[in-house]
């Protein structure tokens, strides 16, 4: 992905590629070409993630379950 331009996530394929980008750069310094870029491609995911993969929360008693 490092080769495209900027863009939203549309397709699983895009997905992938952004998530194997970000692993390329996850330690690119702040304020840098690659740390913007690092931000725009975490921000996307999320946005990806939030509207194709959401986490259900669990119901209280689930919750409740969960922790002991």
């Amino acid at each position: 992905m490092s080769d495209m331009s900027l863009k939203p996530i549309k397709t699983e394929e895009e997905y992938r590629q952004a998530l194997a980008e970000v692993e390329r750069l996850f330690d690119a310094p702040l304020n840098t070409s690659e740390g913007d870029r690092l931000e725009f491609l975490v921000t996307s995911i999320e946005a990806y993630e939030e509207q194709h993969h959401p986490i259900e929360l669990p119901l209280p008693y689930e919750a409740i379950l969960i922790d002991n």
